[in-house]
């Protein structure tokens, strides 16, 4: 018998930078078990340069990377979401869209790397402890028996989760 994957979206406002990042770091850690996806409330169009720097610096496939409106992901037809994930306090608080199947949703809030000031390196910096920090969030994630939880339990540990590594 073939193993469920999971679809999981990761929502931020512009879908530039952390976003992408869980996308790309999900899909490849979590090959054949997860499927992710990313969008934002208000997409920028665009994929940060820095984001696809840091990303394909650390081995992560970034064909087919781009920033897409949620939209895209809130229709019937559609891929039913089993996990949607906020990486951005300002998409946290926004109205989201009805989401077709009723997924487990969370947030786990990330500082923008985008939005760092300064010399080439110190942004650099800023997106590289954004993709680290990405990625340690999923392995957690990834550890849990979501097979094996029920839906209320796996929904706390997901919430807990994002609140205990801010």
């Amino acid at each position: 018998m073939k193993a469920k994957i999971y679809n999981v979206l990761f929502i931020c406002t512009g879908n530039s930078a952390r976003s992408i990042m869980a996308e790309a770091i999900m899909n490849d850690l979590g090959k054949g078990r997860f499927k992710a996806y990313s969008a934002g409330s208000d997409p920028r169009g665009t994929v940060h340069p820095m984001t696809l720097q840091v990303l394909t610096s650390q081995g992560y496939d970034v064909a087919g990377l781009r920033s897409k409106s949620w939209t895209a992901f809130a229709a019937s037809d559609s891929p039913a979401m089993d996990f949607i994930f906020t990486v951005c306090d300002q998409a946290a608080g926004e109205v989201c869209p009805a989401w077709p199947g009723q997924p487990v949703t969370a947030h786990w809030g990330f500082a923008d790397p985008a939005a760092v000031a300064g010399d080439r390196e110190k942004q650099l910096k800023a997106f590289t402890h954004a993709e680290f920090q990405i990625t340690n969030r999923i392995r957690l994630f990834m550890s849990l028996p979501v097979d094996k939880l029920d839906r209320l339990s796996l929904q706390t540990r997901l919430r807990e989760m994002g609140e205990q590594h801010r």
